[in-house]
């Protein structure tokens, strides 16, 4: 068994950073959906304008919001306005074909990758 990536949201902006929040990643329901992931699912967060990488979990966002908030000690590494990836990963016996998006600024769906 070996680690897959499942799916994948790419180009994402961080439109909110919460401190006060106890952890996760707040995700637009739409874009949870287009994706594949997961409400719960932990996933990798990588920043591509800090180089920052985090691990966290996933929780629904207003459907259509565009919302992106990176929550709680997250909101210390990955901060408003900078663009992300967001990756889920499954365990299997074999290799997965992952849905990736593209999104735009306003993280509105673009394209499947």
């Amino acid at each position: 068994m070996k680690w897959f990536l499942k799916s994948k949201i790419i180009k994402a902006t961080v439109t909110q950073a919460e401190l006060s929040y106890i952890g996760s990643i707040t995700i637009d329901q739409d874009l949870i959906d287009k994706s594949g992931l997961d409400i719960g699912e932990k996933v990798l967060v990588v920043s591509n304008t800090s180089g920052s990488r985090l691990e966290t979990y996933v929780i629904s966002g207003e459907r259509g919001s565009g919302i992106i908030c990176m929550n709680g000690a997250s909101s210390h590494l990955i901060k408003k306005g900078e663009e992300i990836i967001i990756m889920g990963f499954e365990l299997s016996d074999k290799p997965l074909d992952p849905k990736k998006i593209l999104v735009d600024k306003k993280n509105k769906f673009v394209k499947f990758i």
